[in-house]
């Protein structure tokens, strides 16, 4: 796999200047090294064994040989070695640092070897010092370019998970918005649908009736808005402009959506046990949304039927039973289907820690039953028990 970092092309240019001036300054003291003074063609060779690295984030390989063969030609001239090993040094750290270990370690030694050279050229008595010089420079720069690669292809897996992470999280809330929509449409449109219905039935020997059903259109839709205008601006909540959103539904509403579903032809009644208190208001909405589901669903499929809705708070939970004694099992309303209404009741279920069971029952008609904590320590003792 092949790793580039992009780097500015002014910022290895200015580098690679500056190498080549540090080159020829140092350059100054060849006499007093034992060697000949540069002449112009070594200048030149100095220029070429540096000034190519401006180029090494594109083509690292091709400029690694250019400044080794300027360094060759250098050496073998008989000038000073030191002077043109800089370009070569820091175009084996750009090749370790993009390449694979095995094209890193050719180069190193390729590398070594044009110094071990400049130390035979040279007639150095030390040359057991010049081997070790090639094979500790060479090997500490292809350490920390391998290093740099490393930590360049960990860089790009983190931003490649982060990316993913962020795709499922638009995914997940992708869909808990459709859920959001299915509740608040497809009840509020089942009344409509409903009274707009019996309107045209009545509309010419029941004036005053189907006004009332007209009534109850207006109202249902106003309030089908209100929520639509809710979810839109949580869609778009970090905008500063945006109104203040209504309120979550919570229990405390629950009776004018059984109003609503009455209205739109489903009797229904309410009967709470225990001592109604505020619970956590994911907890509330979470009931509020399986009894809309639930009376929707009857109010669709049921038939002539009345429906049921039973509140018990205890100390660690929350019961919601909702019940009807319509006309049973109905294939749109088998457990096993796969409409958001089935799916986002489970899933609304699971969020908050609680169970819910959807069937027909053996006397007849239908009943969702959920079971959720009263708070999070509730959750966490149920998870406990689980286990």
């Amino acid at each position: 796999m092949r790793l580039r970092t992009p780097r500015p092309l002014a910022v290895d240019t200015l580098i690679a200047v500056a190498m080549a001036v540090v080159a020829v300054l140092l350059s100054r003291e060849s006499r007093s090294q034992g060697w000949p003074e540069l002449d112009a063609r070594a200048y030149v060779l100095v220029a070429l064994a540096h000034l190519p690295v401006a180029l090494r984030g594109r083509w690292p390989l091709a400029v690694f040989g250019a400044v080794e063969a300027a360094a060759v030609v250098y050496v073998s001239l008989g000038y000073w070695p030191v002077v043109s090993t800089f370009g070569s040094m820091l175009a084996l750290y750009t090749v370790a640092s993009v390449r694979p270990p095995r094209t890193a370690l050719a180069c190193a030694a390729c590398m070594a070897g044009v110094w071990v050279y400049a130390g035979v050229v040279s007639d150095s008595p030390s040359m057991a010092s010049v081997v070790g010089q090639a094979l500790l420079y060479t090997s500490v720069l292809v350490w920390f370019g391998q290093l740099a690669r490393r930590s360049a292809e960990l860089t790009r897996r983190l931003r490649a998970e982060q990316a993913e992470r962020a795709r499922r999280a638009v995914a997940e809330e992708r869909g808990r918005i459709a859920r959001e929509l299915h509740d608040v449409v497809a009840h509020h449109m089942s009344v409509i649908s409903v009274q707009s219905g019996l309107a045209r039935f009545v509309f010419d020997s029941d004036p005053g009736k189907a006004r009332g059903a007209l009534g109850t259109i207006a109202d249902t839709s106003g309030e089908a808005l209100e929520e639509l205008r809710r979810m839109l601006h949580v869609l778009r909540e970090e905008d500063p402009s945006a109104p203040e959103r209504a309120p979550m539904p919570t229990l405390a509403r629950l009776t004018d959506l059984l109003d609503r579903v009455r209205v739109g032809g489903l009797p229904v009644d309410l009967t709470v046990e225990g001592t109604g208190r505020p619970l956590p208001p994911g907890v509330e909405l979470c009931a509020y949304r399986v009894v809309q589901e639930a009376l929707t669903n009857a109010l669709k499929h049921a038939g002539p039927a009345q429906a049921h809705v039973e509140l018990r708070y205890s100390t660690h939970e929350l019961s919601v039973r909702i019940t009807d004694d319509g006309e049973g099992v109905n294939p749109d309303r088998v457990p096993t289907g796969t409409g958001h209404g089935l799916i986002g009741m489970r899933e609304r279920a699971k969020l908050y820690g609680g169970t819910i069971s959807v069937g027909p029952r053996a006397e007849g008609g239908y009943q969702v039953h959920l079971t959720l904590p009263a708070s999070a320590s509730d959750a966490r003792r149920g998870d406990d028990r689980t286990r």
